[in-house]
């Protein structure tokens, strides 16, 4: 039989029905992907899992002895009950077999083993039913290696009630003998730089290590492999789009007439970021750049300057926003910030669902014939019937709100356009380089001059129940000097099951998504219609199950001051500008992640008047969700909090849909812990293709890169 390779698919290495088994639990199709699939910790076999620790309805695994066998009749059915206890020196745990007798053979008093299964309860005492175990020697061998063997690292995977630790454990060991030559990514001048071990090597040493020592270095060592195998492939996608022809589109006379009517000086930031993408409208390949800003930082100004810069060679922009609402808003905004004078030359143009049949032809007719330089609009702008004459630039607001299709459908219907994706989420400097690799990050820091603020206090009602009703006399308060304010709220209707996302389809963090929401947005507004304070207060709900029409009305109403008091779920964090919106509250504020409540606050204080959050929340002091709560009370720096969330909540989700498919997402590397060591494999990546832009010269790189990333995952990276 031949050796496996990386690539050896695992019905080839293993046979059918383990194969489809280890699929169908990981997704799991090659040894590539099997050997991908590290050990989340390491036991001993004389270090002994805390039974008393077992959580009942947790899968586990334990290392114990076997401490009695008893078998006994059933009560009220045939058949016999195995009883075996195990204890691990701290605990007891009753491993319960049904008609098995034939175990008694090697379940036997003083035998050790790895048990594996899903946690119960019988009476006071805590069982294991039919689990998976491996026993890990007969007692004579026992007694004569254990003081060896104490030390010796087991490898305890992650697993799942069909295929358990000790199972993979036996699968990965059978793979790895009859593993044949294994390509290194790593050139050998970097591994000899940096100390690091062959690729053989290092996979032998993390999956079945002899001693605890060889453990660190196959860490180190496999880590960078991830590191380097996905920059290599983020700068090889930005050497693919580098390697594409543009139209270059110089600045002329609109942008210089644009500037010189600004009615104020552009923040030293704007400037930096409007220098960079002039350059790149110039350059011989299509730009592809990524603007971070806060809420009110510039980047719809900024993004403006670069559609006049298209629009002197008589090309077009096309910005693509999530929503009609706040799509009619950009429009507003550009044809203001253009003035009489420069508006009617390039015709800033609306194109939504919401248009009339006879709006939408004449829309789509100024787009097609060119006449439209600059169009704005939702979904419609991906019609296939919506046609560009030129279209020169993409720009997306707001872009994780649109898929990568959708983002792609757009760019296809011009000749290699410029990109200009718009975001007001924060991204930490080791995920932009990370997820965002291939596009060149920009970021506002500075906000202008002249906005009021937000001040953002915790409500404690757990611990000071009166401050509820203070929170709600404080918007009465705000009403009544002709202000208006949002009551932010984790469910439509506090009535429904707990859920692991929020009504409007954003994931809940982890400690919260277990347990259902107290308020919604019925129970908010219920409220309010019977509080003596709000006799006179116009109150409207909001929420995303609305139908489109319906929400926009709200809002606009909303923005139009028709409504004091908008008691809405999350669809309003990426809503209308309303600086007349002067006050959010938000209720279990605890179930929010920290950048959404940054972002959910970025709704008030947007004009002279000042904002306040209150962040109402019953998180006990020490709990996870009220460290989120005080942190963006703590802080208004959007970027600093982006830090923060990553560090409580880990990756989680970080990655989002920019890697796409399972496969893809980090494995061995952690984006927080390991930020010098992506940045070190950046370098390394950069010179490597600096010298070599084929891979020619590094073949085990490039077939670690195809390995990690198939087709459609390179599709979906290329999309970004």
């Amino acid at each position: 039989m031949s050796a496996f390779t990386l690539e050896t698919r695992l019905d080839g290495a293993l046979g059918g029905k383990t194969a489809n088994a280890l699929n169908r639990a990981f997704g799991m199709r090659t040894v590539a992907d099997l050997l991908g699939h590290y050990p989340r910790r390491y036991a001993r076999h004389g270090e002994l899992t805390p039974i008393d620790s077992l959580v009942p309805g947790e899968q586990a695994t334990i290392v114990a002895e076997i401490l009695s066998v008893n078998e006994r009749p059933m009560r009220n059915r045939r058949g016999s009950l195995l009883e075996v206890v195990l204890t691990d020196g701290r605990g007891r745990l009753q491993l319960t077999f049904f008609n098995q007798r034939w175990r008694m053979g090697e379940l036997v008093p003083g035998r050790q083993g790895m048990f594996s299964g899903k946690v119960g309860v019988y009476g006071r005492d805590k069982q294991f039913t039919h689990p998976e175990y491996e026993l890990l020697d007969d007692a004579d061998t026992a007694r004569m290696h254990a003081e060896a063997r104490a030390h010796e690292p087991i490898p305890i995977y992650p697993a799942t009630s069909t295929v358990a630790t000790w199972q993979l454990r036996r699968i990965v060991a059978l793979v790895l003998d009859g593993l044949g030559e294994v390509d290194d990514p790593l050139p050998a001048a970097l591994r000899q730089r940096h100390r690091l071990l062959d690729a053989r090597t290092a996979l032998e040493r993390i999956h079945r290590p002899d001693f605890e020592d060889q453990i660190p270095d196959a860490k180190r060592t496999l880590r960078m492999h991830e590191a380097l195998v996905l920059q290599t492939a983020l700068l090889q996608q930005r050497q693919f789009v580098r390697a594409m022809s543009a139209t270059p589109r110089p600045a002329g006379d609109l942008l210089a007439a644009f500037d010189a009517a600004l009615p104020f000086s552009r923040t030293d930031d704007q400037v930096a970021v409007g220098e960079r993408i002039t350059a790149d409208l110039v350059a011989g390949w299509p730009m592809n750049r990524l603007v971070q800003g806060e809420v009110g930082s510039g980047k719809t100004l900024v993004a403006l300057r670069a559609m006049l810069q298209v629009a002197e060679s008589g090309g077009q922009s096309a910005l693509i926003a999530p929503t009609e609402v706040l799509a009619g808003q950009h429009l507003r905004s550009i044809t203001r910030m253009l003035g009489p004078r420069l508006a009617p030359q390039v015709m800033p143009t609306l194109l939504t669902g919401q248009l009339s049949a006879a709006e939408r032809r004449k829309a789509a007719l100024r787009v097609a014939s060119g006449q439209a330089l600059i169009v704005v609009g939702t979904h419609a702008l991906l019609s296939e019937s919506t046609t560009f004459a030129d279209l020169g630039l993409v720009v997306v607001d707001e872009q994780h709100r649109f898929g990568v299709e959708q983002r792609e459908t757009l760019r296809a219907k011009g000749s290699s356009p410029h990109a200009l994706v718009l975001t007001a989420t924060p991204i930490p400097r080791t995920v932009a380089m990370t997820v965002f690799g291939d596009l060149d990050v920009s970021t506002i820091r500075a906000m202008p001059p002249g906005r009021a603020g937000v001040q953002t206090f915790v409500a404690p009602v757990g611990e000071k129940p009166l401050w509820f009703g203070r929170v709600w006399d404080r918007i009465a308060e705000e009403v009544a000097q002709g202000r208006q304010a949002f009551v932010v709220c984790p469910a439509i209707d506090a009535e429904g099951a707990a859920s692991t996302r929020t009504d409007d389809g954003d994931p809940l963090p982890v400690d919260q998504s277990a347990r259902p929401a107290r308020w919604g947005v019925v129970q908010a507004a219920q409220l309010l219609e019977r509080h003596p304070a709000f006799a006179r207060v116009r109150v409207q709900i909001l929420h995303g199950r609305m139908p489109g029409d319906e929400k926009d009305a709200v809002m606009r109403a909303f923005a139009d001051g028709d409504i004091d008091v908008l008691v809405a779920t999350t669809v309003i964090e990426v809503g209308v500008d309303v600086p007349n919106a002067s006050t959010m509250v938000i209720l279990e504020a605890d179930r929010f992640g920290v950048s959404q409540l940054h972002q959910l606050r970025g709704r008030v204080g947007r004009g002279s008047v000042p904002g306040l959050c209150l962040l109402v929340t019953e998180a006990g002091p020490d709990t996870p969700g009220r460290e989120r709560v005080e942190a963006v009370a703590a802080t208004a720096d959007g970027f600093e909090l982006a830090e923060k969330d990553l560090e409580l909540r880990g990756e989680g989700d970080v990655l989002g849909d920019a890697q796409s498919g399972a496969r893809s997402s980090l494995r061995m590397l952690r984006v927080v812990k390991d930020a010098d060591l992506i940045a070190l494999a950046r370098q390394e990546a950069e010179a490597i293709l600096d010298d070599d832009p084929a891979l020619l010269r590094h073949p085990g790189l490039a077939r670690a890169i195809e390995r990690r990333l198939d087709a459609t995952e390179r599709a979906a990276l290329a999309k970004n």
